[in-house]
């Protein structure tokens, strides 16, 4: 095996940067060649079909069989035109990945010649089977109708020669089998309770939507060096290896210049994107060796979770040209940064509105605050929700490691707008203030003080900061599909806004004017979510101590974190808003412990076979070379001579006994925790014991063959270390 290793370091020497072929015209001529948009569509449809198509996206409206029809055809001429061949439901079932099955755009006539045609039928609904995709008991394989349905919000694009067609996936009786399903009725139910909320300040307010940016982190490898270790391959993270002299100390990477065959990988893949019409923007080296960052424009929220999907799908593609491999996991190397999916969430009326950026004026603000303020009061009502959402096997190992917030949740607003609602909640509007006081809050007017965009710092230590005009929710882990924590998102600020509404509306009965009905249910608001606020540093001691005082949660177990998917207050919840039902909520759960299971099940399996069958026949090799050393020093030296020299080889000899022995004890020790969990029908509980019984097995094994790489010879060593993985060449 130590060949293959030595085989791949050189193979990556050799590597030289792909020829990149970059369009002639500048990014405006060529952005979204490749997507089915409304400027295309006015090409190929008629005007009817066009606004049918329009009214679709706007109001929620069904496109009837005729019209249908004619999207269709034009869909299939612009395709076909530019070289597509087949056609997709494109959808996102509850894998975290997306899902296509191709189709050509072929038929047998009566002739029984071959002809190419697409239907409307076709494109509106499709019944692909797709059975063995996770249900959590939803469905049955051998009951495994399940439906595709097109979502004319999403527009339709080309990859290869094939159209791809946005859809939702549910089940044959109608429950949703995926991520957009319900991240689409979040977005109608937040739309409906913030609109009716904005009508208290602006009555040209007719919709609301949310808007999403998801800043994308990554590690890059050498292919020759993926290949070279099995636990990457199989488990997209390294399952041991002693750390780098150097690795993130320095912080040298961290916004330096890109590498040549990094840099021509990723303007190949924007290139790409591009093409795709996603509004890739921003790219940079992150804080580990090898991570890098991609952040696109804000887009409308179930665009930008189409788009990020496509994006890292593009992404795994493109790196294969370049001889890399992309990692998306959140802790792909131990010791150094894992990799986040920064999730810039705000919310934005029909006429442009930023309903999360300060404004200019006392009733701007005072619109700008009841939006802040519901936010903030959602997230402190449901933050066991948001953390379940969260909750992963990949993302257990970065929460909380120093580089990423704790699994306690809480809100950072900055100085300014913390003390402004400080100062809402002690209800001061009159006391005497500096001229630089007056000048920046100018309480005497409406109660409502000016607030000043972008006035205070970040805190990247933070799950869920406010960042001037949106809230960045931090926590959300870079492998995972963002369908499924803007959604609960979503859900919880419009259950909030409705409640929010209903207070204010039960006021203005009682004849409390609009403007102090809206203040004083804000002041509430502000005093009941005030312990989820923190300005400090999450990373530290004190966090943990200050939380456990605030009676905040701190949930480290991941099984028992998801439990707040079926607790009473989500189902009741979900059900309010319309966007999940019980049976849904235990199939999404019961699927989200079965992949942590399976993962940690993984794991187990590829560490136990390394560990026994490449790791301890090469400590053993070693340590025979260093027996037989051992006895031919006996027979060159005499005695009082040997025992000097030979002092610490025997010593070495005994560490390496000691952790060769500590490995197979542990190894079997594992499997048999393993095959006790295995026996356990009742997912919950068997997840809880992979969590407690045989996860800690994969860090004590590991410990012991990170010192065997530190003592085996290096040219023994089978696997590539990470003084090797982690600097691209």
């Amino acid at each position: 095996m130590a060949h293959l290793r030595f085989q791949a370091l050189q193979e990556v020497l050799r590597r030289q940067p792909a020829e990149v072929k970059y369009p002639s015209t500048k990014i405006s001529d060529y952005f979204g060649i490749n997507v089915f948009d409304k400027q295309i569509m006015q090409k190929y449809l008629s005007m009817e079909a066009y606004r049918s198509v329009q009214k679709s996206i706007e109001k929620g409206t069904r496109i009837d069989r005729k019209m249908a029809d004619e999207v269709a055809a034009g869909m299939k001429a612009w395709a076909t035109e530019r070289g597509a061949t087949h056609y997709t439901h494109w959808f996102h079932p509850l894998t975290d990945a997306t899902a296509e099955k191709h189709d050509a755009f072929i038929e047998l006539s009566d002739s029984g010649t071959v002809i190419e045609n697409f239907s409307g039928s076709r494109l509106v609904q499709q019944e692909p089977d797709a059975s063995s995709f996770p249900s959590g008991g939803i469905r049955n394989t051998f009951e495994a109708r399940g439906y595709t349905a097109w979502d004319p919000s999403s527009p339709a694009f080309i990859v290869d020669n094939t159209l791809s067609i946005p859809t939702i996936f549910v089940s044959y009786t109608g429950e949703a089998l995926d991520h957009k399903t319900p991240l689409l009725k979040s977005m109608a139910a937040i739309d409906k309770a913030a609109t009716e909320v904005c009508l208290y300040f602006d009555r040209s307010v007719t919709r609301v939507s949310p808007t999403l940016g998801a800043e994308q982190e990554y590690f890059l490898i050498d292919d020759a060096l993926f290949h070279a270790r099995p636990d990457l391959v199989l488990t997209d993270r390294t399952l041991m290896g002693h750390a780098s002299a150097k690795d993130q100390q320095l912080e040298d990477h961290y916004f330096s210049s890109i590498p040549e065959r990094v840099s021509a990988f990723m303007k190949d893949y924007e290139i790409e994107a591009y093409k795709l019409g996603i509004p890739v923007k921003t790219r940079h080296n992150e804080v580990a060796p090898n991570q890098f960052e991609c952040a696109p424009i804000f887009e409308e929220a179930n665009l930008a979770a189409d788009h990020n999907l496509l994006l890292m799908d593009l992404m795994n593609r493109v790196a294969k040209r370049h001889n890399f491999r992309v990692l998306f996991h959140e802790k792909p190397f131990a010791v150094v940064n894992g990799s986040g999916k920064h999730c810039n969430w705000s919310l934005v009326t029909n006429n442009g509105i930023n309903l999360l950026a300060p404004g200019k004026t006392p009733r701007t603000n005072l619109l700008f605050l009841t939006f802040l303020v519901n936010t903030i009061k959602a997230v402190h009502e449901y933050a066991d929700l948001l953390r379940a959402t969260i909750a992963s096997a990949g993302n257990a190992h970065r929460l909380g490691g120093n580089e990423a917030p704790p699994a306690i949740m809480s809100v950072f607003l900055g100085a300014k707008v913390s003390e402004m609602l400080d100062l809402i909640e002690q209800n001061v509007t009159d006391r005497k203030m500096t001229p630089d006081e007056k000048s920046e809050l100018k309480l005497n007017i409406g109660k409502i003080p000016r607030i000043l965009l972008d006035n205070t710092d970040r805190n990247r230590t933070s799950p869920f900061a406010f960042t001037g005009n949106r809230f960045e929710y931090r926590a959300v882990g870079a492998s995972s599909n963002i369908a499924a924590p803007i959604t609960a998102l979503n859900t919880a600020v419009a259950d909030q806004l409705v409640k929010f509404n209903g207070e204010v509306k039960a006021l203005m009965r009682k004849k409390v004017k609009k403007d102090e009905a809206i203040f004083q249910v804000l002041r509430k608001y502000i005093i009941e979510s005030k312990p989820i606020r923190f300005e400090g540093n999450n990373y530290g001691e004190e966090w943990l101590k200050e939380a456990s005082r605030r009676k905040l949660s701190n949930i480290l177990d991941i099984p028992e974190s998801m439990d707040a998917y079926l607790s009473e207050k989500t189902i009741g919840l979900f059900d309010r808003q319309g966007v999940l039902d019980k049976r849904e909520l235990e199939g999404r759960n019961e699927v989200r412990l079965e992949i942590y299971t399976k993962k940690i099940q993984i794991e187990a399996r590829v560490l136990g076979d390394l560990a026994i069958n490449h790791i301890l026949p090469t400590a053993i090799k070693y340590q025979s070379d260093l027996v037989e050393n051992v006895r031919g020093l006996k027979d060159v030296f005499d005695e009082a001579e040997f025992r000097e020299i030979a002092s610490a080889r025997l010593d070495r000899i005994r560490e390496i006994s000691g952790h060769i022995s500590a490995i197979k004890a542990k190894v079997r020790e594992m499997v048999e925790e393993r095959k006790k969990a295995n026996r356990v029908e009742n997912i919950r509980e068997r997840a809880g014991l992979y969590s407690r019984q045989v996860y800690p097995y994969l860090e004590l094994i590991r410990d012991h063959i990170d010192h065997l790489e530190l003592i085996v010879d290096n040219e023994t060593w089978p696997l590539p270390k990470y003084r090797e993985l982690l600097f691209v060449r």
